[in-house]
């Protein structure tokens, strides 16, 4: 079985900038550490969505150190006050 295609650079530019028009800087997001096994935790966004050396569509969260995948957050809805 062949090993899946990786999106081109272009692709992960174009989901990033999806991201960002949608999700701006501070946005309370659901966190996966390991994709499709559950939420692991809250965070809020710390910046905008960017490419990671041509290969991997990230973000940064405030409290985590270094940044996580993009596919790996999914934004929460916040309860109106």
């Amino acid at each position: 079985m062949p090993a899946p295609k990786r999106p081109t650079a272009a692709q992960l530019q174009a989901q990033c900038d999806a991201w960002n028009a949608a999700n701006p800087s501070g946005t309370l997001v659901s966190y996966e550490s390991i994709k499709g096994q559950g939420e692991t935790g809250r965070y809020r966004t710390n910046g905008e969505a960017e490419v990671l050396s041509g290969h991997s569509a990230v973000i940064w969260l405030l409290g985590k150190s270094g940044c996580v995948a993009l596919d790996h957050c999914t934004p929460v809805q916040e309860a109106q006050a």
